[in-house]
């Protein structure tokens, strides 16, 4: 019997990974060592996908491609999964990899929260410089701003400073652009030294959330709401993204006068764009709004909320995916203090899917880290991050049975000091498993990270490793339509789409 091959051991990994028990003999040890490597091949995501002839072509000359990246990071130590994406990006756009991923299609994007989806450069340079754009600053020094005509309504003094018009100040001002750099600052994390700006995770997740409180004034106004939209999609449309789903928390929604809109009307401004989109832009397939709250408020109010969701989905069926809480999990409330609510669907034979963030911590045992626990007895359709999972096997199993699959967020798990070197994010040794996952990029345009691209680079050269190949990629793809809330019949279509695309792809890189 090979060392360290006992029962015990053989019965653990059976229950972890489901996979056949070790075979254990006498066997020669190269042979006995190319039957693992080939099980463990056939294990890991995609692992099982037959490649066409010119598929394999085509992950040849990847491949290639990547092992002389490869080469080069162990040569200079220089490894963007391995380095904070700030430090990375250049680095990254450099690849011929990643420039290969941009080509990709890569199906649909998941994971996204409604207003950190669009370069901010937009924001700062489109919309700041709108007419009847105010700005002001709170007492704790946070920007806020309001279109308005003549003037938003005076504020009080814990509220905010003295309203002033944007373009006047701009026209007082000697250096336009360093505001301008400062503004693009301001709605970004992106910094030189990320580890000494944000030294802990309290520092990161407070600017984190201060830039949706600045950038609300700008992003609610109707105008902007509607081209925020139509960009947002174009933006991931030429990353080759196809279909949406975003988490919205549908504030309010105002015009210059002050007229607010409510959530309905948000949802379809929402489907109007979308489908005004997929008029102009052949293969886009479109988005759907899985209703939000935050995670600070009471239970009560996020009863409301659940009520919300449900009577938001009966009146938009094909548009409304289902709820999420979202927010910092940490400092928040875990799914358990909230299960009243949540479970109230349920209890009026109401199907609400749930898309709950869960386990998007390292502090093991904490009541964030059992959200896990709560997500998969609410049902999740899908865990948002699930950064934890692999510390919870009952759980890993039971959601793995029921084919609950993980969101994987790579730069925003690095950026908000999760994981600090990719190589070692958890979601490696799931996919190494065949865990069911999708890739996605959560808040892209606060990370400076444009679509998808850049998460997958940081899934395939970082999470996947060298073993990684054209499979994963794939399945990666295949796995976003499968996982989506789309219609069977609109799943079909979809992946007809995808697939058109795919082997336009493969033939082009297979040249």
């Amino acid at each position: 019997m090979l060392a360290g091959c006992t029962p015990a051991r053989a019965a653990l990994l059976f229950l972890l990974l489901g996979a056949a028990l070790p075979y254990c003999s006498a066997i020669p040890i190269d042979d006995a060592r190319n039957q693992l490597l080939a099980r463990e091949k056939m294990m890991r995501l995609g692992g099982q996908l037959v490649l066409r002839h010119e598929e394999e072509v085509a992950n040849a000359k990847l491949m290639a491609l990547k092992e002389a990246e490869m080469r080069q990071a162990l040569s200079t130590q220089e490894f963007p999964p391995s380095m904070h994406f700030f430090q990375a990006k250049g680095l990254m756009e450099r690849s011929e990899v990643f420039k290969v991923l941009q080509r990709m299609p890569k199906g649909a994007a998941l994971h996204l929260h409604d207003f950190g989806i669009l370069s901010m450069d937009w924001l700062v340079k489109n919309v700041t410089y709108r007419p009847h754009c105010h700005f002001c600053r709170t007492p704790r020094g946070a920007l806020k701003f309001k279109f308005a005509h003549p003037t938003p309504p005076a504020p009080t003094p814990a509220e905010c400073s003295e309203w002033i018009l944007l373009e006047n100040y701009r026209k007082q001002l000697q250096n336009v652009s360093e505001f301008d750099n400062n503004l693009l600052k301001a709605f970004t994390l992106v910094t030189k030294n990320p580890d000494v700006t944000y030294a802990t995770q309290d520092l990161i997740w407070s600017k984190f959330e201060s830039i949706f409180f600045s950038i609300s004034g700008l992003v609610h106004f109707a105008p902007v709401f509607r081209d925020y939209i139509s960009r947002a999609l174009a933006e991931f449309y030429e990353d080759n993204v196809l279909y949406l789903e975003l988490r919205a928390m549908l504030y309010p929604v105002y015009e210059l006068n002050g007229t607010l809109h409510d959530r309905e009307w948000s949802v379809r401004t929402y489907k109007e764009v979308a489908q005004m989109f997929a008029k102009e832009h052949p293969g886009f397939i479109g988005i759907k709004i899985i209703y939000s709250d935050h995670r600070s408020k009471d239970a009560s109010l996020v009863l409301e909320s659940v009520q919300a969701a449900m009577a938001l989905r009966a009146m938009f069926p094909r548009m409304v995916a289902g709820f999420d809480m979202v927010g910092r999990e940490d400092t928040g409330h875990s799914l358990y203090d909230y299960k009243e609510a949540l479970m109230v669907p349920a209890s009026r034979g109401v199907n609400l899917p749930y898309f709950f963030h869960a386990g998007e911590t390292d502090w093991q045992g904490t009541p964030s880290d059992k959200n896990l626990l709560d997500a998969l007895l609410l049902n999740s359709t899908r865990i948002g991050h699930g950064f934890a999972l692999s510390k919870h096997p009952a759980v890993l199993i039971d959601s793995w049975k029921k084919d609950i699959p993980i969101e994987v967020c790579p730069i925003s798990n690095q950026v908000l000091k999760l994981v600090s070197d990719l190589r070692n994010h958890p979601a490696a040794v799931l996919m190494a498993a065949g865990y069911p996952m999708v890739v996605s990029s959560d808040d892209p345009a606060l990370f400076g990270a444009k679509g998808l691209s850049y998460d997958f680079y940081e899934a395939f050269m970082g999470i996947g490793g060298m073993e990684a190949d054209l499979r994963t990629l794939k399945q990666l793809a295949m796995n976003s339509i499968k996982y989506s809330t789309l219609m069977q019949s609109e799943k079909m279509a979809a992946m007809a789409t995808w697939e058109r695309r795919w082997n336009e792809f493969v033939a082009d890189l297979a040249k």
